[in-house]
């Protein structure tokens, strides 16, 4: 089996959301393999769309937004785990 064929029997297999993100992934690497200049102050506006197009969809989902503190406490635990601060 070659690595494209096992990729897409793979990629069939996640729910079609987790298929959308491996999708907007694989044109990340893409863009950034085949021209790397396109990271300048255009695409990072493009970036802006796009994250806004992602919030407008979680919006639309009824999902909350995460506050700011949702957000460390994210950032914390993708990174290792919530650390406590003594106080």
């Amino acid at each position: 089996m070659s690595v494209e064929q096992e990729l897409i029997g793979k990629w069939r297999e996640l729910p079609l959301d987790k298929q959308q993100q491996v999708l907007e992934f694989v044109e990340f690497l893409h863009v950034k393999t085949v021209d790397p200049q396109l990271f300048t102050s255009a695409s990072k506006s493009l970036l802006g769309e796009r994250l806004r197009e992602i919030r407008a969809q979680i919006i639309a989902s009824g999902e909350p937004l995460l506050t700011q503190e949702g957000i460390e406490k994210e950032i914390a635990s993708r990174r290792g785990g919530l650390q406590e601060t003594e106080t």
